[in-house]
């Protein structure tokens, strides 16, 4: 048999691919590697359609992947942004509460970043919540200085430019249909054509159910869109926000609510909600992909979480059609905020896993089989976290690459 194309092929050219590749290809330069994406440029979807938050890591469960590797991340991301010129600016971030019944949860989010060793939080009150955030109403607050903003699509460029400069080739345009094992490789079908690899890396985001899929995987999950609407505040009223305001995050879900947080260009960015998406891709309420559409109905995951928040859902997408509404969630945090100081200013869409109970996955999801290393749940702080999920998935590729049992997966 004619020796594979390729030791490993990632797909998905995104933040988390990119940063994938970039730690194979330091770690192990003897390795032919390839980043494939359907796209004609790199970082085309979540990775570029976000807040440009970087978190800090105070969210999420103690001894998760999210807690682990955001903190880690954070950390290597602020030293790669140095190295390479890149912004990375500490801007602070409160998370309000606006009344005293969201104190305990408010202490249990001090608690969690204490655990998971973020650095420098503080649980603070209205008075110096005034003096941080002087346009923000609430009763107490958790101030974290370390939170910082930067340019993921241009974080994620920037990988891709150092990856191939080790070696690594990239190639655009080109999709992963069909995945079939033969004795000693794997052969992919692609748009551009079919190749060979030893390995494959799903990196495929808001598609990388459907791919384990094609590769003859059966995950428990599936990835559920939901789209996130910005807006932005006019230039003169920037001033109302110095840092980033968030609310208390509601437990049930894992998103963190509208909020208000600066960007590396000087504006400022208020969102986003979490409306549910009719395509993988739907940026917009006139998106819709009859095929992924019917999947997703098909799927009783969905209808169980319908039953269960179908009242959250409707609000969201009552936000998301009235300026005024999402006006008044923003204006829980500052007051001032009023509907003639903002202004629409576009939308992302967050590949979110979802489980047949109806619950969805609020932690990073790894499967790995005798030939693949699939990553089937990376949403936010993916972007955060993405040179130390790079790390992880080069190291867990160690254990693929040997023995690991096919169908194991982690931490579903």
């Amino acid at each position: 048999m004619s020796r594979p194309e390729f030791d490993i092929v990632i797909a998905g050219a995104g933040i988390v691919g990119l940063a994938t590749a970039l730690a194979l290809s330091e770690a192990h330069p003897e390795l032919r590697l390839a980043v494939l994406d359907k796209e004609p440029e790199v970082a085309r979807h979540q990775s570029s359609h976000n807040s440009g938050v970087v978190h800090s890591g105070l969210y999420y469960r103690p001894g998760s992947f999210r807690a682990r590797l955001a903190v880690e991340g954070a950390a290597r991301l602020e030293a790669f942004c140095a190295e390479h010129g890149l912004p990375f600016v500490r801007c602070g971030k409160v998370i309000v509460a606006t009344d005293d019944s969201e104190v305990p949860r408010l202490e249990e989010l001090h608690r969690r970043g204490i655990e998971n060793g973020v650095p420098g939080l503080e649980l603070i009150d209205s008075r110096r919540l005034r003096a941080l955030e002087p346009h923000a109403a609430g009763v107490a607050a958790v101030w974290s200085p370390n939170t910082a903003i930067t340019d993921f699509g241009l974080v994620a460029r920037t990988m891709a430019r150092l990856a191939t400069a080790h070696g690594v080739a990239l190639r655009l345009g080109s999709r992963v249909v069909a995945v079939e094992e033969e004795a000693q490789r794997l052969r992919l079908e692609t748009t551009t054509g079919p190749l060979t690899a030893r390995y494959l890396v799903n990196c495929a985001g808001l598609h990388s159910d459907a791919l384990a899929r094609a590769a003859g995987e059966r995950p428990e999950v599936r990835i559920v869109p939901f789209r996130g609407e910005y807006y932005r505040l006019a230039p003169q009223r920037r001033g109302l926000v110095r840092s980033a305001i968030y609310p208390v995050p509601d437990p049930r879900f894992p998103f963190l609510g509208v909020h208000l947080t600066r960007t590396v260009d000087g504006e400022v960015e208020a969102g986003p909600n979490a409306v549910l998406a009719f395509a993988r891709e739907g940026y917009s309420w006139g998106r819709l992909d009859p095929a992924e559409l019917a999947g997703a109905l098909a799927f009783p995951g969905l209808w169980r979480m319908a039953r269960e928040h179908w009242r959250a859902g409707l609000f969201e997408a009552y936000r998301s059609l009235s300026k005024g509404a999402f006006v008044r969630s923003l204006r829980k945090l500052v007051p001032e905020v009023r509907e003639a100081d903002v202004e629409r200013h576009g939308a992302g869409v967050r590949a979110q896993a979802l489980r047949p109970d109806g619950t969805l996955v609020d932690d990073f999801v790894f499967l790995a089989s005798r030939r693949a290393l699939h990553v089937l749940n990376a949403p936010s702080p993916a972007a955060t976290a993405s040179l130390a999920i790079g790390r992880h998935v080069a190291g867990e590729l160690a254990a693929v690459m040997g023995a690991a049992p096919a169908g194991a997966a982690s931490p579903v």
